[in-house]
């Protein structure tokens, strides 16, 4: 290991690549490589086939040797025509398994993340694209260029060795003139991987403009507002941003071929004049000089090709650094080396100072937290947009871990124990809840895998979360699949293939699967009825009052009659929690809470409630 660390970096690059196309087909490389034996041989053995056969053919030898030569020269002709076909397959095949071991990998390492973060860090974001695009093809690409370079190898040594035979001098002009290919070649491929992740913001900002401009949750606003054409105007130039980058790589390139395309012309010709002059003093024969024709173009043609796989395999590896950036990330959040285990939730919650903010650079989200949830009772937080209430959720659920302070489960520090046991204890509904383009079977059993076969477990939760109905009329039940983005063309007209459904539909199915979760200790619903209309508000919220009745719960919604009847109120503002009481102990303290509820509730009435302070305190 540590000789491998002590390599340059694009050579260990290049080791990592190796080893994971080594471990997933061994047998198919060994196959691959001795098939590019035989295609490096091929060309040598055809090229002084045809030198004999001129030759017999000068000196006048018999048509029995003759034929012979000529039948030998078919016959690997035969194989010389059908060897690039079972390459290619052997080549395919290999590709496609590198291919599936590279993307299992890739997202295992993914899975391995604790927390969100790295899924809201733009530079992260370019390094997985270019990991999903590199993670197979420089795999593909090392193990190409080796064999390539083997076949290469092989033609070049058998051809030098001919050219050495005809005129050592020429072999050694021969073998300098292609120097300047390879590192011509490198010099491109950095080029182009350094381009290629320069330009990389600018085609993520492109695709982000491409989605708004195709994406049906977009569409309404778009057309509405009229903004299209400036989305288009947008993603335009970000179009032309990158392809002016890769359009001055393009002229750079052509630039470079033209010239090394010229230089081997060069060297053929002067080599073809030396050969006819020498064919003229009688110091070559025919044959002679059919070889070494053969022989300069397959050396210029093996080394143009092993150039040119060198430099494919270094822009490869230039950006397989990021699929090893990725695979090898640890954690972003600690991970105890000896978890504790967690039992059930038997006294509190707690917050403990609290601090958080996303990086050194960004301001403060939580200032200070003190709060304990206890056991068996409910709390609703209230606050405006922007207060810290989903970030407060964030840390609840161990996406992030606090800048300062602690969380406690029972005394214990969440840190320490296993994340994956933590969330089994628990139950959400998330303000930015999923719609998964599977059957409504599945969007609703993903909340508890275990019960994704299990229909009664299914059917009372969509039951309970008001959605039975909706199932009863879908054209296949719970099997419906909740999407038109599978159907073929065939299909497009026919409504079985798929149904979207409406936004508070899909909020019912989120509030399902909370309700599939069941025996959780503790339940959070972060906004779970901000799409539902009066009637079916207050139905969803009557059935979450009972299933997280004895359970511990966080209810956050900006609809302060959702939260009143929590046990606990506390408001959150600026990061800092300033209110903390039930619902008429906030109303008499006349503070934020009952401002905020003053103002919901005279949008409803015009006479004040009986539980309405009749003074407003000062703000």
């Amino acid at each position: 290991m540590r000789r491998v660390n002590a390599l340059p970096p694009m050579a260990r690059y290049g080791v990592a690549a190796m080893a994971l196309a080594w471990r997933t087909a061994p047998g198919l490389i060994s196959v691959y490589a001795g098939l590019a034996l035989l295609g490096g041989a091929f060309p040598i053995a055809v090229g002084w086939l045809m030198k004999l056969i001129l030759d017999r053919l000068v000196s006048g030898d018999e048509a029995g040797v003759l034929i012979g030569l000529a039948s030998f020269l078919a016959a690997l002709s035969v194989g010389q025509g059908a060897l690039p076909h079972i390459s290619q397959f052997v080549r395919a095949e290999f590709g496609r398994r590198v291919s599936l071991v590279a993307l299992e990998e890739l997202f295992t390492a993914i899975n391995r993340f604790v927390g969100i973060g790295p899924f809201e860090n733009p530079e992260f974001l370019d390094e997985l694209r270019f990991a999903k695009q590199s993670g197979s093809a420089a795999p593909n690409q090392v193990i190409n260029s080796l064999i390539g370079a083997l076949q290469s190898v092989v033609t070049v040594v058998g051809f030098l060795g001919s050219l050495v035979l005809l005129s050592p001098v020429m072999a050694i002009f021969v073998l300098l003139f292609a120097v300047p290919i390879v590192f011509a070649e490198i010099s491109l491929s950095r080029s182009r991987g350094k381009m290629l992740w320069s330009i990389s913001p600018a085609e993520r900002r492109e695709f982000f403009y491409n989605e708004l401009l195709s994406n049906v949750d977009a569409a309404k606003e778009v057309r509405l507002f009229g903004i299209g054409d400036f989305l288009l105007d947008r993603m335009r130039s970000e179009r032309r941003t990158a392809d002016r980058a890769k359009r001055a790589m393009d002229i750079r390139q052509a630039r470079t071929q033209f010239g090394l395309a010229l230089l081997a012309a060069t060297v053929s010709g002067g080599g073809l004049i030396w050969a006819v002059q020498s064919a003229q003093k009688g110091a070559l024969s025919i044959g002679d000089i059919t070889i070494f024709v053969a022989a300069v173009a397959g050396v210029q043609g093996a080394l143009t090709q092993l150039a040119s796989e060198v430099g494919f395999t270094h822009q490869s590896l230039t950006l397989y650094k990021h699929y090893l950036t990725v695979t090898r990330k640890d954690p972003e959040l600690v991970v105890a080396a000896d978890p504790q285990d967690l039992p059930p939730l038997r006294f509190s919650i707690e917050l403990r100072d609290v601090w958080f903010r996303y990086s050194s650079d960004h301001p403060w989200i939580l200032r200070g937290v003190n709060l304990k949830i206890e056991q068996g009772k409910s709390l609703g937080l209230v606050g405006l947009n922007g207060a810290g209430k989903s970030t407060l959720v964030k840390l609840l659920c161990r996406f992030y871990d606090p800048t300062r302070g602690s969380i406690l489960w029972d005394g214990v520090d969440i840190r320490q124990v296993d994340a994956a046991q933590l969330r089994s204890r628990m139950a959400a509904v998330f303000q930015d809840y999923m719609q998964y383009d599977m059957t409504l079977r599945e969007n609703i059993g993903l909340g508890d895998l275990t019960a994704l076969e299990d229909n009664d477990r299914i059917e009372q939760a969509a039951d309970r979360a008001g959605i039975a109905d909706t199932a009863e009329e879908l054209p296949n039940g719970y099997d419906t699949l909740l999407t038109r983005m599978f159907f073929a063309e065939s299909d497009k007209t026919n409504p079985e293939t798929g149904v979207v459904l409406s936004g508070g539909q899909q909020q019912r199915i989120a509030i399902a699967r909370v309700f599939l979760r069941t025996n959780r200790d503790f339940v959070i619903l972060d906004e779970p009825s901000s799409g539902l209309d009066a009637e079916s508000e207050h139905e969803v919220h009557s059935a979450l009052t009972l299933h997280r009745k004895g359970s511990t719960s966080l209810l956050i919604s900006h609809r302060l009659g959702a939260v009143r009847e929590a046990d606990r109120i506390v408001v959150l503002s600026e990061g800092k929690i300033v209110e903390d009481g039930s619902h008429q102990e906030l109303l008499r303290v006349a503070g934020e809470y009952a401002r905020l509820f003053h103002l919901q509730a005279s949008g409803y009435s015009e006479e004040p409630s009986d539980d309405m302070p009749v003074k407003v305190g000062p703000r």
